[in-house]
């Protein structure tokens, strides 16, 4: 990566996610006075003392346990600390140095990488508390004390990371497509990312609602340079009572809001829902690039024709969406994976799209020639001209004599032939109307 890495680590409901949040100066990781909240690895781009790093929050480590959600979790740690420059290991000054606490520290220095002690929810205990001294235990030299939640102490900490920082290089976030894999729980997304980034990079599992975090992840192949970025699976607000789900479900929402090309994955062997159509929606409102995926479809018995009418169903079920294309794809087996890089580029592509005013203009008075403007009681409307106003979506504004004799009807006929002539495969077309009189 071209930017430092620093990763939090520690046990769980030691605050490791509410300093994240402090340091990052947004919430991003979901923060719940629950163990194990955090299950995957949530990236924040931070900067201290004008030096910019990714800062890691992980899940709690738990060294030993038989509970497998605890285990990948600790997986997902150990992974944290090897991609990681300079580790933050996190404790509680209210519960002292652990037995967990020690294992943890023989894990670090046996790591080999720098590691800055820090001693959390030192809230009201002085200066220098007392109960500091006891952490010297630990072999990781001195602590630090902190409180994550009003953010005294982070300063010398942060003061103490930026020593150990190497310099890695600049950075490209600008150059990378941004991707949000969105769907249902349980269709794969996690699966999807883990095979194209080569690692176990989110926690899968047959468990709906594994993924907690939208979690980014950076892939640089032959086709570009890529974030995707894992969200937790979007259930109907009526089946959303958890509080956990709820943040979840919103952070999936914000994936959307700074992604720059949706990939919508349905599940090949449960087939469209109506949910998939509300999440594809949540997408096309916010106006962005579109793919739809069917995953699992090495899952599906197949007969000749058997994609072809699984593509006629899902562009019906889909209709409000008709301009976005479709690929078969199994996340298991990698195949037709790079179909979908091949999709992202293309659509991103279109997404942004700029169209001058002269070709489109010769385009309108091509489609007003073939099929007359609409009249309303002796009166027709005019379309004087059109002009593109902003891409991402395209969005083009249309000069007529009166914007009540603008049916819709008339709108996507126009939008159609827009799209017969530019392509603008894969992303919607916002039209905003303006009234001028013809002089």
């Amino acid at each position: 990566m071209a930017k430092p890495v620093v990763a939090i680590v520690g046990r769980p409901n030691v605050g490791k996610s509410t300093l994240f949040n402090k340091l990052a100066g947004k919430r991003i990781s979901i923060v719940e006075d629950i163990p194990g909240v955090t299950r995957d690895r949530v990236y924040a781009d931070c900067e201290w003392r004008g030096r910019s790093f990714l800062l890691v929050d992980t899940g709690g480590i738990e060294p030993r346990t038989d509970d497998m959600m605890l285990s990948k979790m600790r997986d997902q740690a150990s992974l944290a600390i090897n991609a990681a420059h300079v580790i933050i290991f996190m404790t509680d000054i209210r519960g002292g140095v652990t037995a967990g606490d020690h294992e943890i520290a023989a894990m670090l220095r046996k790591s080999g990488k720098p590691v800055v002690l820090c001693v959390n929810k030192a809230d009201s205990l002085g200066a220098d508390p007392p109960e500091l001294y006891e952490f010297y235990n630990l072999g990781l030299g001195e602590p630090h004390a902190v409180s994550s939640v009003h953010g005294h102490g982070t300063g010398d900490l942060l003061d103490e990371v930026f020593r150990f920082m190497p310099d890695v290089g600049g950075d490209d976030a600008e150059d990378r497509i941004k991707v949000a894999v969105i769907g249902k729980p349980n269709v794969g997304k996690s699966s999807l990312i883990n095979r194209i980034s080569g690692e176990e990079r989110s926690i899968v599992s047959d468990m709906a609602g594994t993924t907690r975090d939208a979690i980014d992840t950076d892939i640089d192949n032959a086709y570009g340079k890529y974030t995707f970025i894992d969200t937790a699976g979007i259930r109907r607000k009526s089946k959303v009572d958890d509080v956990l789900e709820k943040y979840s479900v919103l952070r999936a929402q914000m994936a959307i809001d700074r992604c720059n090309v949706c990939v919508i994955m349905i599940d090949a062997v449960t087939g469209f829902t109506e949910q998939d159509s509300k999440i594809a929606g949540e997408a096309v409102e916010k106006g962005k690039g579109c793919i739809i995926a069917v995953n699992k479809w090495d899952a599906v018995e197949k007969q000749t024709g058997t994609m072809e009418s699984f593509r006629k169903k899902l562009q019906n079920d889909f209709s409000f969406m008709s301009y976005a294309p479709i690929v078969f794809i199994s996340a298991k087996t990698g195949q037709r994976t790079d179909r979908l890089f091949e999709l992202i580029n293309y659509v991103n592509k279109q997404n942004c799209m700029r169209i001058s005013t002269g070709k489109l203009n010769d385009v309108l008075a091509e489609a007003v020639a073939r099929v007359q403007p609409p009249t309303d009681k002796g009166r027709r409307l005019k379309i004087l001209y059109m002009t593109q106003a902003s891409v991402c979506p395209p969005t083009f504004v249309v000069f007529c004599n009166k914007t009540d004799l603008f049916h819709y009807s008339y709108q996507r006929y126009l939008e159609n032939r827009i799209r017969e002539v530019f392509g603008l495969e894969g992303t919607p077309i916002r039209f905003i109307l303006r009234e001028r009189e013809k002089e």
